[in-house]
This record gives C-alpha cells, sequence and structure tokens, in this order.
C-alpha cells in the first residue's frame, strides 16, 4: 500500500519499532519457541494494522490491506488499525472521523477489537486529546480501557505487573475505570507470561484479591482470542482460576462474541471456549448477546458494562 509523505511521516512518529515489541526487549517470558512465534505474529500483526491506518491515504484502501491479513491474525491488525486512525483523529485539528468511519464500513464486524484499540492510543496522546477520540458507544465504550490497560501492561510492566500499579483515569467513573483496565491487564498477562498458564496463575496470585477477578478475566479472553495453549493447559487454567472461574468464562465468551461476529472463529477458538465455557463458539457469543437485552441506556451506580459482566459470570457460575 503506497502512502503520502505525512503518511510516513505519522509512522514514523507514532509507530513502535519491532525491537521495541520482541520478547527479548521487553523481557517475557517465553516457555518455548512456538509460543514465543505466536505471540510475536499477533504482535507483528497488531502493527502491520498500525501501519496501514496510519499511512493509508483513504478508507476503502486501509481496509483492503487489512482484509488480506490471515484469518487468525486479522482481528488484531484492525485493532491496530484503529490505534492508528485514533491518533489520527486526536491529532488534527479540525473535526475528522476516521475510527467512526472506519465502525460504519468493514470494521463494523470487529468494533470490539476497535474500541480497544483506541484505549491504545489514548495511552500515546496527550490527554487534554482524549475528548477527540472517546468513543461514543455508551456501552462499548468501556473496551477503550480494557486497550489502555493492556498497552500500560505491555509497555510498562515494571510498573503495572511487577509494581501492580492503578493509575488515575480522568473523565471516567474513577472506581470502576481501573476494574476494565484490569481486564486489558490480565490479557497482556498472557502475553507477558509467554501463554504459560501457570506462570499467569502466578503472576495474578500476587495482585491484591480485589483485583484479581477482572484480571482473570482478561487472561481468559486473550487465551481464547490469541490462543497458544493445549486443551490440557486450558484445564489446568480453569482449575487455577479457582474461585474466579465464572470471570474466566465471561472473559473468554468475550474472545468468542469478538470472533464469531467477524468470522474468525478457528479450531483454537472453539477449543479455548469449549474448556471455558463448556459450548460452542457461537453457543457462548449468543450468551454475550442475549445478556446485552435490556441493558440501560445510560450508566448508572453500576455501569451497563458491569451489568453486561455481571450476567455473563452468572450464566457460567
Amino acid at each position: 500500500m503506497e502512502t503520502t509523505w505525512a503518511g510516513r511521516l505519522r509512522c514514523r512518529i507514532f509507530l513502535p519499532d519491532q525491537s521495541e515489541v520482541t520478547w527479548e526487549r521487553r523481557g517475557f517470558y517465553a516457555p518455548d519457541a512456538t509460543r514465543q512465534a505466536n505471540l510475536e505474529k499477533v504482535v507483528a500483526k497488531f502493527l502491520e494494522g498500525f501501519a496501514y491506518g496510519m499511512g493509508g491515504r483513504s478508507l476503502p484502501e486501509i481496509e483492503s490491506s487489512l482484509e488480506m491479513i490471515e484469518p487468525t491474525f486479522r482481528g488484531f491488525a484492525y485493532e491496530g488499525c484503529a490505534m492508528a486512525l485514533a491518533v489520527r483523529d486526536g491529532i488534527t485539528p479540525v473535526n475528522r472521523h476516521w475510527v467512526r468511519d472506519l465502525l460504519a464500513s468493514r470494521g463494523a464486524a470487529h468494533i470490539y477489537m476497535a474500541y480497544i484499540g483506541v484505549g491504545w492510543a489514548m495511552a500515546r496522546l496527550p490527554r487534554v486529546r482524549w475528548r477527540a477520540i472517546a468513543p461514543r458507544d455508551p456501552l462499548l465504550r468501556w473496551l477503550a480501557l480494557d486497550g489502555y490497560g493492556f498497552h500500560q501492561a505491555f509497555f510498562h510492566t515494571a510498573k503495572y505487573v511487577s509494581g501492580q500499579y492503578q493509575a488515575p483515569i480522568p473523565g471516567w467513573s474513577s472506581g470502576y475505570a481501573n476494574r476494565v483496565a484490569d481486564q486489558g491487564i490480565g490479557r497482556a498477562l498472557w502475553f507477558v507470561n509467554g501463554s504459560d498458564v501457570a506462570h499467569v496463575a502466578d503472576t495474578i496470585g500476587k495482585f491484591a484479591p480485589s483485583r484479581q477477578a477482572d484480571l482473570w478475566s482478561g487472561a481468559a479472553l486473550a487465551s481464547v482470542y490469541a490462543g497458544g495453549a493445549d486443551a490440557g493447559e486450558l484445564e489446568e487454567m480453569v482449575r487455577l482460576a479457582g474461585p474466579y472461574r465464572s470471570n474466566a468464562a465471561q472473559g473468554a465468551a468475550f474472545a468468542a462474541g469478538a470472533r464469531v461476529m467477524a468470522g474468525l472463529v478457528t479450531p483454537g477458538t472453539e477449543l479455548g471456549v469449549k474448556v471455558h465455557c463448556g459450548m460452542s463458539a457461537a453457543e457462548a457469543a449468543a450468551v454475550t448477546d442475549e445478556a446485552r437485552l435490556g441493558l440501560p441506556g445510560t450508566d448508572g451506580p453500576v455501569p451497563a458494562f458491569e451489568i453486561w459482566r455481571e450476567r455473563i459470570r452468572e450464566r457460567f457460575a
């Protein structure tokens, strides 16, 4: 895909260097070469999507490039692209709507991943520009904080994982905002620990008990969407989740919903959902859809996003 000089400049400024995201550079655990290669390919496809979004001259051109990526990793490319488009919206002095246009086109099938990508952009833009890219969907806007949490844990691992830091998140319901960010941190733990379930469980166990439910939700989501563990390891993950098994199942169901909506279900998706939820990916996705019915249109004392998650957890309790 050809880019303009402005697109090339944006890529140079905002595109993370490939050397920044290798497991050696990040100091992440890698139990074997196969797992490391799978997770590094996830990151590579995210960056590929980011490059398309940052350098593309038109949305049809960008989407055409994204659709060429193999199905297993295409969702990650859309996530990276949405991050890039959100950055473009955020740095432009006049109103732009790259993300909105993406979600009105082929990106609609990847809406969960797109909003997570917006959260990555939040982590890279000054907070005074967050309002310019804030998602408008009253329910799914919370997924941006999932993406924000993942970014912070991935790139600032010592602080957010080892140090278990929680940053104030202005402009959001402060207490609950950190809970959603913890779901993103939990997803990142799947990467930080090289998709090794024992290491993931050990890392989660070092966090305060009040945070562990949301971390398990994110870790299980990543175990299904990114993959990397076999049936026996996933069964061990369920056992290690202990009292947080329904939280893990909720995360797995979220992953199923994202892949089913996008038409990107893989054998690994089916395996992970079967172990965590005891059903097919399509059935788990239906659970998430049914749990959305009748949700309040605006957030009350308990955000609608949390009511949604709670309904899903109750299905797997």
